[in-house]
């Protein structure tokens, strides 16, 4: 791990010197372990990894069924702790506290109706509440066989739905 580690931020330590603006440590599988193997072996090399990425570069932590590890994520380090759908925005800024959220739209509802897409972008809006900030994102990526027009409807609603776009002048 501790090999892993050090090719993993020299990597994304790379993608900062060509011109990323922030870095994402995804992990789909971390949901697996119990919190104490996180603890144990996942957790010291996500903290010196997040230590090792150039000062100033936004970290955003992620992975899928973590509501049980998220405080153990904000342990880790990072501006950005990123949420799957399987938790509530709202109940994972009860965990986390005054870090910002990335998440949590369950990503097949893109298969859905647009009624549908909208009534749940919505949802997960509204949800925001007072927290640190919000990055919408799906809760784990678009599937292959989505129609690139439900991302469209996805899209417009976050833009209607969010507050960040209706900012007073």
């Amino acid at each position: 791990l501790e090999k892993i580690t050090t090719a993993v931020t020299a990597h994304l330590n790379a993608q900062v010197a060509a011109g990323a603006q922030a870095v994402q440590i995804f992990d789909s599988w971390v949901g697996c372990l119990s919190p104490e193997d996180f603890r144990t072996y996942v957790l010291p090399h996500t903290k010196k990894l997040i230590q090792g990425i150039t000062p100033g570069v936004p970290v955003i932590s992620f992975g899928t069924q973590t509501a049980g590890l998220l405080p153990l994520f904000k342990q880790a380090g990072g501006e950005v702790i990123g949420v799957d759908w399987r938790i509530e925005l709202d109940e994972a800024w009860e965990l986390l506290g005054d870090v910002a959220i990335q998440g949590n739209l369950d990503p097949t509802i893109l298969y859905g109706t647009d009624d549908t897409i909208r009534t749940e972008v919505k949802k997960v809006l509204d949800k925001f509440g007072k927290g640190n900030g919000h990055v919408f994102n799906l809760g784990h990526g678009i599937q292959q066989f989505v129609d690139p027009d439900k991302v469209a409807v996805l899209v417009d609603a976050v833009r209607e739905f969010s507050p960040a776009f209706h900012q007073p002048d």
